[in-house]
């Protein structure tokens, strides 16, 4: 008799910590895209974030939102099955200093609490060095 309870016991657990559902994973190191130090010159300010959709239902991303309006966020438009990746695209308009931003994804995901997940960027933008042609070099390269 106590083995049976044992093994109902057991089994009851399995299915209580056994979380059925859409379950979302992203690709990059704990949520969090470094834009290295750049220049708004040369960079256009686009990022993206992978996602799989590593559970056993379909996963839909309710709601993607920034904490500024500097950082623009692009949620996808249709469910994610199971074992197929999304992406979620930023755009960060590239002011110059520090990027220390966070975006909020919504989702009916079972592996997050309330289904919300943050993710990050994270850089410097810098301004361009002028280059002046006119200016006079202080060696020659003969000189050397």
């Amino acid at each position: 008799m106590k083995k049976v309870i044992f093994i109902a016991v057991l089994l009851l657990n399995a299915t209580v910590f056994a979380q059925v559902g859409a379950k979302i994973e992203f690709k990059d190191k704990d949520n969090t895209i470094d834009y290295g130090t750049t220049n708004k010159e040369d960079d256009n300010g686009i990022r993206v974030f992978e996602f799989t959709n590593t559970g056993d239902a379909d996963l839909i991303v309710t709601n993607v939102q920034s904490t500024c309006g500097c950082t623009v966020p692009s949620k996808p438009t249709e469910p994610i099955p199971p074992g197929k990746t999304g992406k979620i695209e930023v755009k960060y308009n590239m002011h110059t200093g520090l990027i220390r931003k966070t975006i909020t994804v919504e989702s009916n995901a079972v592996n997050t609490e309330d289904g919300k997940v943050a993710i990050k960027i994270k850089g410097e933008v810098i301004e361009k060095p002028v280059v002046n042609l006119l200016e006079k070099k202080t060696k020659s390269p003969m000189m050397q």
